[in-house]
């Protein structure tokens, strides 16, 4: 994802992201926030019980309104960045070193975020459906910019699906599913009739 944000040139920040009201650079931002979550996650240690896990650390919640105060602060904060370059090179910096450790952490090792205790790898592999969707969002509208690799469209997947307590059917592709279930387009005629009864549960919105 990293990568894909180097690429990007400066007018595709202006344009608009799959996170609904949010531009590239606005997701591009909260991107940022979120390597800065992990860096802090990882050095905060908890000796109690796990609480959750990698799947019952999502709670499904309501749409999304706009009225959060940090979704406000966040197209603000991007603003304030001015040029383009320097939220790629934060985000390359900060991103960097999140990923450093996270290759370095003890994954049985327990940390402690937003009130729950949990393992290091369920805590990212949490993330890995935090930044495969953000990833499919970045390229919503730059169909030329390389999306997730599989293996992560995979897992993200079958997380989504135990979330969901139900598979998504065969047909729908690992991007498909994950944008559809959601919410992040509609499903298609096709699409609804091979979900069933299942599309009345749609979308999932994580949170």
């Amino acid at each position: 994802m990293r990568t894909a944000v180097a690429e990007l040139a400066d007018e595709d920040f202006e344009r608009p992201s799959g996170c609904a009201g949010w531009l590239v650079r606005d997701l591009v931002c909260h991107l940022v926030i979120d390597a800065q979550d992990v860096l802090i996650t990882l050095v905060t240690p908890a000796t109690g019980e796990p609480t959750v896990d990698a799947v019952t650390y999502w709670k499904l919640v309501e749409p999304p309104t706009g009225e959060d105060p940090l979704d406000a602060l966040v197209p603000r904060l991007a603003a304030a960045y001015g040029e383009p370059r320097w939220l790629t090179f934060h985000l390359d910096d900060v991103g960097s070193a999140a990923g450093r450790a996270a290759e370095l952490a003890d994954p049985a090792a327990r940390v402690s975020t937003q009130g729950e205790v949990l393992t290091v790898g369920d805590y990212l592999s949490a993330y890995v459906v935090e930044w495969t969707l953000h990833h499919l969002d970045l390229i919503a509208h730059l169909p030329s910019a390389p999306g997730p690799p599989a293996e992560a469209l995979a897992a993200a997947r079958a997380s989504l699906e135990k979330i969901a307590g139900s598979a998504f059917p065969a047909s729908l592709s690992d991007t498909d599913a994950l944008l559809v279930g959601t919410g992040r387009r509609a499903p298609t005629g096709q699409e609804e009739d091979a979900l069933g009864h299942f599309a009345a549960k749609l979308p999932f919105i994580l949170g």
